[in-house]
């Protein structure tokens, strides 16, 4: 096929495939090209504007929704990807205190995390997988799993919110409307548009970022599976010393996964701990849990016969996964582990199981966390029996279920820093109170009869039973906006409902509105929007 007229000479330019994460937007052939620097996507945004094209940064696809390229765009569309993960990659450490790192957009969380430990520095909340850019792990406000446990203060630059807020500068290609070309600027947190390009769901290009960091810490993760899903998620009134809120107060770093019709989920609890416990093993390399990373037969076979249309497999499935959990969690001495925070904040690889997913954030005080997952469960519990006497099995892959702190402009060492404008952890200023995210996700497999259907009730549910204590985000990089016909398909929760959660308490200066303002100014061409921008940022 021709390339493009008048593409900027001296940059690689080539067809190449896109597949996201689920595998749910695939598209074959998509121009793309391999800039060296920031003046390479300058002089590419420039050409796009006289050629009527829509240019995006490309990462490694680790993503669900389709913000980068949608199944209705082709080779013949007039879209052109960046890969930032081929030169945009420099690393550089910034002293404190506290630490701090530039980087290029297209540098992984894991060479960073492993850049910043050789400089005994670290970050306390990251996202488990490690083969993600920070431009993407930016643009969607990326989380962790973990809230200070009770007792515990802060080390200077630490922050339990979400990877966007943790940005002390960056720069953008914007447009320059004295110009009249598109050029680099640098955003510092006194720049009041800032909050707008911290997650901003790829309405902008960043070219380098400055993120804040702190000194490095040991922990030890332990590992659980003989903590009923009874106990661990139990009403508040019942809930004891093995329950989901009681590991949070005494470690505050908590992950709780649940196969598909089990009892007992695969629990992980880590801890700060300066030395190694006796009984705990050293871990000195990231992704210590092989039987998650390398699908065992057992589960392939299962795997397969679902997708081959067999959806009432789903029970031997995720029995299937749980023994598997138990025997390579033993096999393999990972029950216990101790070392460098890296090492077992990243655990997923992209040889694990691919799933859609489904959920988002409940932000609450962290005295009602308790309460929030036990209704979670409940319901999620009562749905899922009433589908599988019904006949259908709607979800074939685990829950999964994560505690984080809030963004708050606070945590960041820089004048007159403010949060992000559209995190799905922005503080909600008339509710100080609520200090933590309950992020509840619910996997499949992509395809599985019903699915659309189930995330369709418990989304509605959600939003309807947490209203009085609590508020639910959407998690930007998964699936939300559900009708029946698929995610990011609900109209109304796509020009109304979403937008409107951003609104609540934000004046006219820091709310959604004003934040696709800055979008527009910046990019008053659009040229790096989606299909998907167009109907949730018109």
């Amino acid at each position: 096929m021709t390339p493009p007229a008048g593409f900027p000479q001296g940059i690689p330019l080539y067809q190449q495939g896109y597949r996201n994460w689920s595998e749910e937007t695939i598209v074959d052939d998509v121009w793309t090209c391999a800039p060296s620097n920031a003046a390479d996507v300058v002089a590419v945004a420039n050409w796009a504007v006289g050629a009527g094209y829509r240019i995006r940064p490309r990462g490694f696809m680790h993503n669900w929704a389709p913000f980068t390229v949608s199944n209705s765009e082709s080779c013949s569309s007039p879209v052109v990807l960046l890969d930032t993960t081929t030169c945009m990659v420099s690393m550089e450490l910034i002293t404190g205190p506290p630490p701090a790192v530039k980087v290029g957009p297209g540098a992984t969380m894991e060479a960073i995390l492993g850049f910043l430990e050789g400089n005994n520095a670290g970050l306390a909340s990251v996202p488990a997988v490690g083969q993600i850019t920070i431009g993407g792990a930016m643009a969607i406000d990326a989380h962790g799993a973990c809230v200070p446990a009770d007792g515990e203060t802060p080390l200077a630059g630490q922050a339990y919110g979400s990877i966007s807020n943790l940005v002390l500068s960056l720069d953008a290609v914007v447009w320059n409307s004295t110009t009249s070309a598109y050029e680099v600027q640098t955003f510092t947190r006194s720049d009041p548009r800032t909050k707008a390009l911290l997650t901003h769901l790829g309405r902008t290009f960043v070219t380098s970022i400055t993120l804040q960091a702190s000194a490095n810490q040991n922990l030890r993760c332990q590992s659980y599976t003989d903590v009923s899903a009874a106990t661990l998620f139990a009403p508040p009134a019942t809930a004891g010393s093995r329950s989901f809120a009681a590991y949070i107060a005494k470690a505050g770093r908590v992950e709780a996964i649940l196969y598909p019709f089990t009892s007992n989920p695969w629990l992980k609890v880590w801890s700060v701990c300066p030395n190694k416990p006796l009984l705990s093993r050293h871990t000195t390399t990231p992704y210590n849990y092989v039987f998650s990373d390398i699908i065992p037969q057992s589960v392939a076979i299962l795997v397969n016969e679902i997708i081959g249309g067999n959806p009432s497999a789903a029970p031997a499935l995720g029995a299937a996964e749980y023994a598997a959990t138990v025997s390579g969690l033993t096999a393999f001495l990972d029950y216990d582990l101790w070392g460098p925070a890296k090492n077992t904040q990243l655990y997923i690889q992209a040889s694990t199981l691919r799933l859609a997913e489904g959920g988002g954030a409940v932000l609450c005080r962290r005295a009602d966390i308790q309460r929030v997952v036990s209704e979670f469960y409940a319901k999620y519990s009562s749905l899922m029996a009433s589908y599988q006497q019904a006949g259908k099995y709607p979800m074939n892959g685990p829950i999964e279920i994560r505690v984080s702190g809030l963004d708050h402009g606070s945590a960041v060492q820089a004048t007159g820093a403010e949060p992000p404008s559209i995190s799905a952890l922005l503080e909600r200023t008339d509710h100080p109170e609520w200090d933590s995210a309950v992020w509840t996700n619910m996997l499949t497999i992509p395809g599985t009869p019903y699915a659309y259907d189930f995330y369709t009730e418990m989304g509605n549910w959600a939003r309807t039973n947490y209203a009085s204590y609590a508020a639910v985000r959407v998690e930007w990089s998964k699936g939300w906006a559900h009708t029946t016909a698929g995610p990011w398909t609900d109209t109304n929760a796509l020009t109304q409902t979403i937008p409107n959660d951003f609104r609540v308490a934000r004046t006219s200066s820091q709310n959604w509105d004003w934040a696709l303002g800055v979008y527009d100014t910046l990019d008053p061409h659009r040229i790096f929007t989606s299909p998907l921008h167009d109907v949730l940022t018109p």
